[in-house]
């Protein structure tokens, strides 16, 4: 009997771990999808109120096109079936369209803001997240590295940082001959590419090189970076991200 109260003593323990383990693991979990899909709902709504009145134009246009084609074809309801569904699609289309805008609205006038704005870039692409150049004004550099070559995205006045640039394209092209050099101007003037568009343009630039090179393009890279100066009090790019959920539309 003294055995079997010590088996059932020591099983006791394990048994209270396992029942706390599914609890924690519970805290843990991510949000759901509908969860999330409210969350980024009240922040669209927050910086852009217009946003409900557009998903609802967006539906019912839908659901209207599909009582036309209905009323055509003499089988309404299977149409309505049809375009209810379109009809949410539709909406969730315009309410990610219009997040993506707010997420980058609020960066706008930030340092580091174009260092944020090219961080929902993944696949094939080395994002470095500190800039590479800068000056006293707090203008800056920042750089990534994909099948286009070498893309260096500027923050700050046209006039004021393209010297920032082209100092940084000679710096590059002693350690890289052969490799694109492509400079994307981020900003809010004329001329300048809008922060939700940097990515895109980046995405858009030809092809130059391969998915291997562009490993050995970053390492040849790491010896110019290697001896950089700390970047500027006041910016850190690694606080200056967009909603990424806002942005999953993309």
């Amino acid at each position: 009997m003294a055995k079997n109260s010590d088996n059932d003593a020591a099983s006791q323990p394990k048994r209270g771990l396992f029942s706390r383990k599914p609890k924690a693991e519970k805290q843990n979990k991510e949000p759901g999808r509908l969860k999330q899909i409210g969350q980024v709902f009240q922040m669209t709504r927050r910086y852009d109120p217009m946003v409900v009145w557009w998903m609802l134009l967006a539906a019912l246009g839908v659901i209207a096109v599909g009582l036309i084609i209905g009323m055509l074809i003499n089988n309404v309801v299977t149409m309505l079936i049809i375009a209810i569904p379109l009809a949410l699609l539709a909406a969730m289309f315009i309410m990610s369209r219009r997040a993506e805008k707010a997420a980058f609205s609020q960066l706008v006038g930030r340092p580091g803001a174009a260092g944020a704005a090219m961080s929902v870039l993944r696949r094939g692409w080395i994002l470095k997240e500190e800039p590479v150049a800068y000056n006293r004004h707090q203008d800056l550099v920042f750089m990534a590295i994909g099948r286009p070559g070498v893309v260096l995205v500027t923050e700050g006045p046209t006039g004021r940082v393209r010297e920032l640039a082209i100092a940084e394209r000679k710096r590059i092209g002693r350690v890289l001959n052969n490799v694109p050099i492509h400079v994307i101007n981020a900003g809010q003037e004329e001329g300048q590419v809008e922060l939700q568009d940097v990515a895109k343009k980046m995405k858009k630039l030809p092809k130059s090189i391969t998915k291997l090179e562009v490993s050995a393009v970053d390492k040849r890279l790491g010896t110019l970076t290697a001896n950089r100066l700390p970047i500027p009090k006041g910016i850190d790019p690694n606080r200056v991200r967009p909603n990424r959920r806002a942005t999953r539309g993309r």
